[in-house]
């Protein structure tokens, strides 16, 4: 009798662990960490917004981590009404539909509670309020973060955040700098990478070479301005003239810093690292140089500077083919699909 009570219950324990293993692959993705300095340590990355493909890229990154450094990661998605990966919901109600628009929503920001560093790639999301709690909850932390691209304008209102009675803004206060413009050609021309002088000994730039993307520069700053005096340039964006490494730069537009460091100073008075980089769509991270400059900013996010070197690998595992950034979904066969398509 009780070799059979034994026996139920480890076969309910095992039902258990497998209709949660279902759930988590329902909702977002997992990638366990082998050996490696990161063995031990969570990385979340987040995917949710509408234009650069980060839908297949973050678990691209996830598995890049996992597998060569040893992290444990979780990439979560934003999803429609019917759980799918969904980078064709609008942002912005449609005139005389308000009432038809729909809240986005990212399943799994839990996650975010045992994370020790967080990636955003997301864009002009409108969120519940608790899902915004629970980003507010780990910014105000003082861990990590990594933002990439659109990130910098990843909500589409406030978030509820004050520290003193006054709003925080997350691209301007905590992000360093905001979307205001398309320096140069949206969709025409692209980016040439060129790491500042005074920052070559930089450990965050340590193997990192040939930088390079198809996505164009992102102005953050008025014409005139600098980025904030908390912020360091650590990689600056020559507009190119065109979408091949090989064009030559557009010589009428100033270079723009599109990576930097910053810290930020928390309702507590933590201090969290933040890597801010207006690269980082798909196609851009098909760069190994990109790659190693986001991987490497984990690191040192972390604190973990020591563990960086120029020979750790940040192959790509398995294929990688990101469809082409852009909102005309039919004609780059851009459609809501479940998660597990992406693993």
């Amino acid at each position: 009798m009780m070799r059979v009570c034994l026996f139920v219950l480890c076969l309910l324990q095992c039902v258990q662990c497998f209709a949660q293993t279902v759930s988590d692959d329902d909702q977002w993705l997992t990638y366990p960490g082998g050996e490696g300095p990161g063995k031990g340590k969570h990385i979340v990355l987040i995917a949710a917004e509408q234009e650069y493909r980060s839908e297949q890229s973050m678990p691209m990154m996830a598995k890049i981590l996992s597998q060569h450094h040893g992290f444990d990661c979780t990439v979560l998605f934003g999803v429609n009404e019917r759980g799918e990966v969904d980078p064709t919901m609008p942002v912005y109600p449609e005139k005389g539909k308000e009432a038809e628009f729909r809240e986005h929503h990212i399943p799994g920001l839990e996650k975010l509670e045992s994370a020790d560093l967080v990636i955003f790639l997301t864009r002009l999301l409108t969120l519940p309020d608790s899902e915004l709690q629970q980003i507010v909850r780990y910014v105000d932390s003082g861990k990590p973060i990594i933002a990439l691209r659109t990130a910098n304008h990843g909500f589409r209102g406030p978030l509820p955040y004050k520290i003193d009675g006054k709003q925080v803004r997350w691209g301007e206060d905590i992000l360093g700098g905001t979307f205001l413009n398309h320096h140069g050609r949206w969709h025409a021309d692209s980016t040439r990478g060129t790491i500042a002088k005074d920052q070559m000994q930089n450990v965050i730039v340590t193997g990192v070479t040939d930088i390079w993307g198809d996505s164009d520069v992102y102005r953050t700053y008025k014409e005139g301005n600098s980025l904030p005096a908390d912020c360091t340039a650590i990689v600056w964006g020559q507009p190119l003239m065109g979408r091949k490494p090989t064009d030559v730069p557009n010589e009428k537009l100033e270079p723009l810093p599109v990576a930097w460091t910053k810290l930020w100073k928390t309702s507590t008075g933590k201090t969290g690292r933040i890597f801010h980089c207006t690269m980082g769509s798909g196609t851009d991270l098909k760069s190994a140089g990109l790659r190693r400059l986001i991987i490497n900013a984990g690191y040192w996010g972390m604190g973990m500077e020591s563990s960086i070197t120029a020979d750790r690998s940040v192959e790509i595992v398995g294929p990688y083919e990101p469809l082409e950034s852009g909102f005309n979904y039919e004609e780059l066969g851009v459609k809501p699909r479940p998660v597990s398509y992406y693993r």
